[in-house]
């Protein structure tokens, strides 16, 4: 019988971990699918991209993905094999089966060896562009040759609707897509041929939008990194109270938020908060918004495991906050300190990380059924694959894993009460993240990032 019908939920009541099933795991039978990327509810149906890492080792406890920084030629020469092809996945309520619907196509390098055109799927939304006769599901990409932008009509047919990189054939991926008075929006992020830790700084962090994406038109929007060097790249872009706002990375003095009407061309962007919320770089960028009740969370996080070594940020685990529409804003979950405004305290009682000292990142969040849910990127996951390239063996490094690995997912019905929901990843000590989220009639689905391959969870009330 179909989950759809096995599950019929009752609306406003909290999910608790036993309420998730998982009907999806070790990355669909293929663990070289290491995250759930991006996830998007279409048709009736659930779309997944993935996205690959890397090759998977037969030893559990030494993912492949797993490597010294190296500026040796070809060093990261599997990320062009054909087996590392990104696929997006569908999963059909009604038969509750998954169908891979699309894989990335092989092509061929100037230099006449074959490689996938895209190795993973970072972003999907449903719009209707000027061009659309109907919503249509856009898809940004991962991509070693170019990233582009594709689009269905049908779930089952993904077309190219973009110049690679939007015009620029450096460009490693294309963030987040956020549609905005009738056009979309996105970012681009890394540069081929760089290092992993390195793949969310932009050589031109700025804002391009797509008046109509489906005729590839696309514009620059905003000054590059908003006029301020130091910003590396544009994370994260929400809607709230009739602005565009826009979340950087900025390694060397923390993050910065800037809004625009995105009215009357060239549009004009003011700067909402500045200097990591007076965290600095502990706070090096914003990784994800979410509007709920009329106000603005935005949660933070550090690239290279809550470590960015290459720019002294850090470690330091994530925080949450909350903006209001005249951008005054709370902290709810962080470090008590001074501001220009007067000291903040976290109204949830919670320091940074939920309390957690592994949670590096706030990763996605989500409204369901009027409470909101927060997964996060715990780093106590890694320590295994960690300790095992460097040949160290320790039992209180295993039990620590055991009873601390695993994402946390947390919800609250005000912002500032928060209640657990799991602090293992669901039992999963390597499902390390909570990369993705998707609301739907028949439940709240959440996608992992796992090392030995991610997972898809359903979540609703029987």
């Amino acid at each position: 019988m179909a989950i759809a019908h096995l599950l019929m939920g009752r609306r406003g009541r909290p999910l608790h971990a036993r309420h998730f099933i998982c009907i999806a795991d070790e990355g669909f039978g293929d663990p070289q699918n290491f995250l759930a990327h991006s996830m998007a509810w279409f048709q009736g149906r659930l779309y997944v991209g993935t996205t690959r890492m890397g090759k998977r080792s037969n030893d559990r406890t030494n993912p492949g993905m797993f490597h010294r920084r190296s500026s040796r030629p070809g060093a990261h020469a599997y990320i062009h094999e054909p087996s590392q092809r990104g696929q997006i996945w569908v999963y059909n309520p009604q038969t509750d089966r998954w169908q891979k619907t699309y894989e990335s196509p092989v092509i061929r390098l100037p230099d006449g060896t074959r490689a996938p055109r895209e190795i993973g799927y970072r972003s999907m939304v449903v719009f209707q562009g000027a061009s659309d006769s109907a919503p249509a599901l856009y898809v940004s990409s991962i991509s070693n040759v170019g990233s582009l932008i594709l689009r269905s009509d049908d779930g089952e047919h993904f077309v190219p609707v973009s110049q690679r990189g939007l015009e620029n054939n450096d460009i490693w991926s294309l963030r987040t897509l956020v549609p905005f008075r009738g056009r979309l929006y996105t970012s681009p992020t890394g540069r081929i041929g760089a290092e992993l830790i390195d793949r969310n700084i932009a050589e031109t962090p700025i804002v391009l939008e797509g008046p109509d994406p489906a005729a590839a038109s696309w514009k620059q929007v905003s000054e590059i990194g908003f006029g301020d060097p130091t910003n590396r790249g544009i994370f994260e872009m929400a809607l709230f109270n009739g602005f565009l706002y826009a979340g950087t990375g900025n390694p060397y003095t923390g993050f910065q938020i800037w809004k625009t009407r995105a009215e009357v061309s060239p549009y004009q962007w003011q700067k909402v908060i500045t200097d990591g919320a007076f965290r600095g770089n502990s706070n090096e960028a914003i990784v994800s918004m979410y509007v709920f009740n009329d106000a603005l969370y935005v949660g933070t996080g550090i690239q290279g495991m809550g470590y960015d070594r290459a720019y002294n940020a850090g470690p330091a685990a994530a925080e949450l906050l909350r903006i209001h529409p005249d951008d005054s804003w709370e902290l709810i979950v962080g470090s008590r300190r001074r501001t220009f405004e007067g000291v903040k305290t976290p109204l949830s009682g919670l320091g940074p990380g939920f309390g957690n000292k592994f949670n590096s990142v706030i990763w996605r969040m989500i409204e369901h059924d009027g409470w909101l849910y927060v997964g996060t990127e715990d780093l106590c996951s890694y320590l295994l694959p960690i300790t095992r390239i460097a040949h160290i063996r320790s039992q209180a490094i295993d039990d620590l894993v055991d009873e601390e690995g695993g994402f946390d997912l947390w919800r609250s019905q005000d912002g500032a009460v928060w209640e657990l929901v799991t602090r293992v990843g669901f039992g999963n000590p390597h499902n390390h993240g909570l990369r993705t989220f998707a609301s739907t009639p028949i439940g709240l689905f959440v996608g992992t990032t796992g090392l030995h391959g991610c997972e898809i969870w359903l979540g609703r009330r029987s």
